[in-house]
Order: C-alpha cells, then sequence, then structure tokens
C-alpha cells in the first residue's frame, strides 16, 4: 500500500543527485507509489506533545537541476505520516541531537530510519570503538602527553576531529613532524572535544572501501581512490570510486558488528574499510548507492525500501 514518506534532510534544491543517496531513496519511494514530503530540520518543532514540521509535497526526477518539484507548504503532523527519513548531513551537533529527542516522539507510530536513539547513542567515531579487534590502533584523547606517547608508539598516525565529517581536517602526522605542536594548539582552540589519533595505514593509498549495510547485512560496496598525494579518500574530497568485492575479512567485519546495527534500528549504516580494518560506522547520513549502482552492483536503494516495508508489516 501507498505510504506518506516524510524526509527531513538539506534543502533538496542544493544537493548534487549524481551521488545523493538521499535522492536515490527518493526515487524508490516514488517508484513505489509512495507519498513524498520534504522538510528541513530547522522547521521541525514539538507542540506540547505534537511533533509537527511545515513540509512540502515532493516530486523528484532523475534530471540533474531539474530534480525536485515542491507543492504548497503545509503543516504536518509527523505522527500522522508511516515513515521518516532522518537524512540531514552532519554536523553532529547539538542542533542535530536535538532533532534525535524530538523525532523518539512520534516512535513507534511512525517508523523513523534510522532510529534517531540509535542515532544520538552511535557517535561515528565513538561507536567504532565497540570492536576494537577490529580497528586500527586508536586513541580517543586531546591530552598531548596521552598522544606524543600513542605516536611514539605506533609511528605515522592520523589526527581528525572526533565529530568531523566529509574529511574535513584530517591530516597525517610523521613520526618527527615539526607541525606537530602547531597542529596541537589548532585543534585545542578549534574543538573542545577530543580528537581521534589513529596509527596511519599507508595502504589507504589502495582505497578505503565504503561497505554498505542494510539491517546489519553487507548489501554493497566501492572502494573509493585518494586523489594525487592526498590521504583522504571522500569523495567530496576528489576520491575515485572503484569496482571491488568483499574479502573474507571484511565480510568478518560485517557479521560482527550487524547485530548491534540491528539492535540500535540502524538500518542503512557504511562503514569505511581500509585493509581489512574498521575505521568508522557512519549512520548519521551515509552514502554510496548511487556510486555501487553505476559501478554495476546493486540498487540498494530497493533493498533498504525492501527493509522499511518489512519492517512496517511486522509492527
Amino acid at each position: 500500500m501507498p505510504l506518506t514518506v516524510a524526509v527531513q534532510m538539506d534543502p533538496i534544491e542544493r544537493i548534487r543527485i549524481s551521488g545523493d543517496s538521499t535522492f536515490a531513496l527518493l526515487l524508490e519511494a516514488q517508484a513505489r507509489g509512495h507519498h513524498l514530503l520534504h522538510y528541513t530540520p530547522d522547521r521541525l518543532k514539538l507542540n506540547g506533545s505534537r511533533v509537527e514540521t511545515m513540509a512540502e509535497p515532493l516530486t523528484v526526477r532523475d534530471v540533474e537541476g531539474d530534480h525536485a518539484r515542491l507543492g504548497q507548504v503545509k503543516l504536518v503532523d509527523l505522527k500522522a505520516v508511516d515513515v521518516v527519513l532522518l537524512r540531514q548531513d552532519p554536523p553532529f551537533d547539538l542542533a542535530y541531537i536535538a532533532t534525535t529527542h524530538i523525532l523518539e516522539r512520534v516512535q513507534p507510530r511512525t517508523l523513523v530510519v534510522n532510529d534517531p536513539r540509535g542515532v544520538r547513542d552511535s557517535p561515528e567515531k565513538l561507536f567504532v570503538m565497540d570492536f576494537p579487534d577490529l580497528m586500527p590502533p586508536t586513541l580517543i584523547a586531546r591530552d598531548k602527553a596521552a598522544i606524543q606517547a600513542f605516536r611514539a608508539e605506533h609511528g605515522e598516525v592520523v589526527m581528525k576531529p572526533l565529530y568531523g565529517f566529509g574529511g574535513a581536517a584530517v591530516f597525517k602526522v610523521a613520526v618527527q613532524d615539526p607541525n606537530f605542536s602547531s597542529l596541537f594548539d589548532l585543534f585545542s582552540t578549534s574543538f573542545r572535544e577530543p580528537w581521534v589519533i589513529q596509527k596511519f595505514l599507508p595502504t589507504v593509498a589502495l582505497g578505503d572501501k565504503r561497505i554498505i549495510l542494510v539491517h546489519g547485512e553487507a548489501k554493497g560496496v566501492v572502494n573509493r581512490v585518494p586523489s594525487g598525494d592526498d590521504i583522504r579518500s571522500n569523495m567530496v574530497r576528489g576520491g575515485a570510486a572503484k569496482e571491488t568485492e568483499l574479502t573474507e575479512r571484511e565480510q568478518l567485519i560485517c557479521t560482527t558488528i550487524g547485530p548491534e546495527l540491528r539492535r540500535r534500528g540502524l538500518l542503512f549504516v557504511g562503514i569505511d574499510v581500509i585493509d581489512g580494518h574498521l575505521t568508522e560506522i557512519n549512520v548519521t547520513s551515509p552514502t554510496g548507492i548511487r556510486a555501487v549502482k553505476k559501478l554495476g552492483g546493486p540498487d540498494l536503494a530497493v533493498a533498504i525500501w525492501d527493509a522499511i516495508e518489512a519492517k512496517l508489516n511486522n509492527k
């Protein structure tokens, strides 16, 4: 049966549809006959016991620059819709966290994907630390002596902000690096939270795999290869998407974390793996659907909507 689907996202007119996973989900939902509503997180409100937003009916088509048609804005009670897609991009800040608290109140009557409590309780660079045996050596800290001791033990490291995204502010620090003290000072004044310090994996030059899991099962993979001498493989930073397959080690990673993803209601997740080492578990607004399809893989939007509809049928 047709569903009413509200998508909480950044303004749809600003997205680049060629690589946008939210847009892929909207195309598939529309193809199934579902009714789409679009709103941005700043419109979300808690009015007494009512979770409301001003939203527009939405139709989409796969034409860059003419990809969305919005209807007349109207007040919508989100307890009256079937599904909310929680899809705005990070930063994962207090504004983002506030929306998860509000959206929790529409459950279980309305299905929110991903589960807002699961998203809030799974900061991407902290949640991954639940699986240290799958990771490269990693330290979460802002204490200079602790970072220096970690560097002395592990050699070259990568430093990045705990709540960073899209490859921003990711630095490689050499064993003897004259920039370390300046970088430490910069991070100290820029970020109040601890940082991630991780053993550098030189094989990142061969690629950083994005593996997409749907309801805790691996469904697609793409290898993101950094450009030039950049250590960042994010496609928004110039990384190139290449066809690849899962190794036995990567399948083990997926089967190990899958039960916890399901327990937390994290239906659509993208993990990052470098040379068999899990580095991040992305739950806020994972990407990769369109890249996998362009490289000849499955249309993962189909698998995600199959999983959403199955959850609704089992409520």
